[in-house]
C-alpha cells in the first residue's frame, strides 16, 4: 500500500501531516504509536503534562499511555482542530489485555490531497485552567469556531 499522507511543516503548528491521495471518511488512516507507560512513569519523565502547551503523550486507557516522544511513528506529527477531519479510536484489544489496545486514527469526513489531516486531541488537565495555562495550551488550528485553546472543560 503506498503512503496516503506525508509529514512536513504545517501552518497550524511545527510539523502536521497532510493527505497526498484522496482518503474516505471512516477510513483507518494510521495507528498512533509509541512506548507504553503507566500515568505514573509519564508525570515522572514529563511532570503533570500542564506545563509545556506540547506532548507526545496519549492516553491508551487506564493502566497506560502511549509516549510517543519514544518508538512514536508519523501520527504525532497529527496536528489538534476544533474542526477536525480524523478522529482518534481506541481499540481495545479482543484478549481484554490493556497492552495490547491500539489508538487509530481515522477518517470522519473525505479528505483531499493536500489538506492536513487533524482531530480533537480533547486534553483535559485536572488543574485549574488559568489564563497562563490557557495560553500554554492556545490552539491555533484558524476554525470558524475555534475555542482557543487545546483545553476541554473538566467533567
Amino acid at each position: 500500500m503506498s503512503r496516503r499522507f506525508v509529514a512536513r511543516r504545517s501552518p497550524i503548528h511545527g510539523n502536521g501531516v497532510f493527505a497526498t491521495a484522496p482518503i474516505a471518511r471512516g477510513e483507518e488512516i494510521i495507528e498512533y504509536k509509541g512506548k507504553l507507560l503507566t500515568p505514573d512513569e509519564a508525570d515522572a519523565l514529563y511532570g503533570d503534562g500542564g506545563e509545556t502547551g506540547h506532548t507526545f503523550l496519549f492516553t491508551l486507557n487506564e493502566q497506560y499511555v502511549i509516549d510517543a516522544n519514544q518508538r512514536g511513528n508519523t501520527a504525532r506529527w497529527i496536528n489538534h482542530s476544533c474542526a477536525p477531519n480524523c478522529r482518534a479510536v481506541v481499540e481495545e484489544s479482543a484478549s481484554g489485555d490493556p497492552r495490547r489496545d491500539k489508538v487509530k486514527i481515522e477518517a470522519i469526513r473525505n479528505i483531499k490531497p493536500g489538506d492536513e489531516l487533524t482531530y480533537d486531541y480533547g486534553i483535559v488537565l485536572e488543574v485549574p485552567h488559568t489564563a497562563r495555562l490557557k495560553k500554554l495550551w492556545q490552539c491555533l488550528c484558524g476554525s470558524p469556531n475555534c475555542t482557543g485553546t487545546l483545553l476541554k472543560p473538566k467533567r
